[in-house]
């Protein structure tokens, strides 16, 4: 039996929305921003297939994602396809010289994992994560913007 964690968080980043998308979209540049995530390969036969590794604490998963859709500085939505069971979304809004990221993570985890480590104490530790890798994201896009 598995139970669903869902978690949204947002930043706004003074960058325009093409380049939050881009720097985004490019998958296998996320362990600079993400915490977590140690590796993602997109696989060269089929691009929107990709292969992720998150190591923390002594922990580590692995997971195949496919895109599930994507519209160019909107929306890039996936589901893991084997391995770490996870879905999720992030979203783009264009503000006019700035952008809004906002992330949507959904995982998995066995029932008896949940009941154990006390699932609002684990969503307080992802939680606060992955907005402290959107605040990194947003570091990252502004030097990339300002060495444009």
């Amino acid at each position: 039996m598995t139970d669903w964690l869902e978690h949204s968080v947002q930043v706004e980043v003074e960058v325009p929305i093409e380049l939050a998308w881009s720097l985004w979209s490019d998958l296998e540049q996320m362990p600079r921003w993400m915490k977590w995530i140690e590796s993602v390969k997109v696989l060269e036969d089929n691009p929107d297939l990709s292969r992720w590794k998150l190591a923390t604490g002594g922990l580590e998963f692995t997971w195949l994602s496919r895109i599930l859709k994507i519209v160019p500085e909107q929306i890039i939505q996936w589901e893991s396809v084997d391995g770490l069971p996870n879905r999720g979304a992030i979203r783009f809004y264009d503000r006019k010289g700035s952008s809004i990221v906002k992330l949507t993570v959904a995982y998995g985890i066995p029932g008896w994992l949940g009941k154990l480590m006390d699932n609002l104490f684990l969503g307080r530790v992802v939680e606060s994560t992955i907005q402290a890798d959107l605040e990194r994201f947003k570091e990252y896009a502004l030097k990339a913007y300002t060495q444009s």
